[in-house]
Formats: C-alpha cells, sequence, structure tokens
C-alpha cells in the first residue's frame, strides 16, 4: 500500500467509526432490540450501495474505495456489535428479540445496499 492510499484508507476509516460512535454512543431500544447498531448497518449497506454504482459509473480510481467502501463503510458498519447484541438477546432469554435482530440487520443491510444500488442506477441512467 502506498502513501497517498494509505491517507484515503485512514481518513475514510476515521470519519466512519466518528459517526458510528456518534450514533452509537446513546442507546436506542424499541423494546429491547437496539437500533443503533441495526441504524449503523443499514445506512453503511445503503451507502456502498450508491458508492458501487458511481464507483462503475464514473470510473473512480481504486482510492476511492479505499477510502469509501472499506475504510469509511467498513469502520461505519459493525458486525462485532450486531454479535454482542445479539449475544446480549440471547443471554437474556429474549428469543423472539433475537430473530427480529438478525433478520433485520441482515435483510434491512442486504435491501438497503440492493436499494441503493438502485435508486444510484436509476438517477446515473436517465
Amino acid at each position: 500500500m502506498k502513501g497517498l492510499e494509505f491517507v484515503f484508507l485512514a481518513v475514510g476509516s476515521v470519519l466512519g467509526a466518528f459517526l458510528r460512535y456518534k450514533i452509537t454512543e446513546s442507546p436506542l431500544l424499541f423494546n429491547t432490540l437496539p437500533i443503533n447498531v441495526l441504524l449503523v448497518n443499514v445506512v453503511g449497506a445503503f451507502i456502498l450501495g450508491t458508492f458501487i454504482v458511481l464507483s462503475q459509473q464514473w470510473n473512480l480510481d481504486g482510492r476511492y474505495s479505499l477510502f469509501a467502501a472499506v475504510g469509511f463503510c467498513g469502520s461505519l458498519t459493525t458486525m462485532s456489535s450486531f454479535a454482542l447484541d445479539s449475544s446480549n438477546l440471547l443471554e437474556n432469554n429474549h428469543y423472539w428479540t433475537l430473530v427480529v435482530n438478525i433478520i433485520a440487520n441482515i435483510g434491512l443491510s442486504i435491501a438497503a445496499l440492493i436499494g441503493g444500488k438502485s435508486l444510484i442506477s436509476a438517477i446515473v441512467t436517465n
């Protein structure tokens, strides 16, 4: 990795981590379902979906992928916090909420990524 590539990755990572911290610093719960982690995962997937299309349409340099996809979205989204939240729900016998948490994080993240790709594809092709 060259120096400038490292800078792109580092800046994207810091921005993504900062945004995740701000969104998740005060727990938001819907009953016992943790919403903060769900929010960062869905928003991050949507941003990644839009970036993928823009990157292809505009033939962006790979450094922008280091910044946006790997750095920003990688630091914004959080599989480890999702796993911890799910584990806590399991340990506290909140089985229904655990199932909802798993389906929501995975399903909505995939839907957000597809939605982001579809939205930007519709915009740039018109």
